[in-house]
């Protein structure tokens, strides 16, 4: 999967069991946030950071969707404990993670970024260390830089 590439569709369930279609969704651009574990500091600062600056990413049009391995219901449960509003995806078969090359030698998800622009095509990838996460602040510069609508 490369940046320019259209990317493969999917629907995954989200923390209350809503079906989710990436492509009946991109009326706006939609960030994919793979990360690897729920109820992690990591993670926890990571998406609570995108929910808090969450008015940053609608200005730019853009639609954060995180997706994890784990099932609904830890989403449901670590979605609360954070206050996250976003949808928070479940891919307990692993295929849309296998499918961005978003798992890891250990079968977790990695800590991955992929901007899918209204047109379907890749506009952005970002891998990170596990330890470290993009701020909302610095995703914003990119995003901009790309100068998508």
């Amino acid at each position: 999967m490369k940046v320019g590439e259209i990317a493969p569709d999917f629907t995954l369930s989200d923390r209350f069991g809503k079906e989710f279609n990436l492509y009946q969704n991109l009326r706006k651009n939609i960030l994919l946030i793979f990360y690897p574990k729920d109820n992690t500091p990591v993670c926890s600062t990571q998406l609570r950071d995108y929910q808090i600056n969450i008015e940053k990413f609608i200005e730019l049009n853009v639609q954060p969707v995180a997706i994890n391995i784990a099932d609904v219901d830890s989403h449901k449960s670590f979605c609360e404990e954070i206050n996250v509003n976003f949808p928070v995806l479940s891919d307990k078969e692993k295929k849309v993670s296998k499918l961005y090359d978003a798992i890891n030698f250990l079968g977790m998800n990695k800590r991955m970024i992929v901007l899918v622009g209204k047109d379907k095509k890749i506009k952005m990838i970002k891998k990170m260390l596990p330890i470290n996460y993009i701020s909302t602040d610095e995703l914003v510069k990119e995003i901009i830089s790309l100068r998508i609508n």
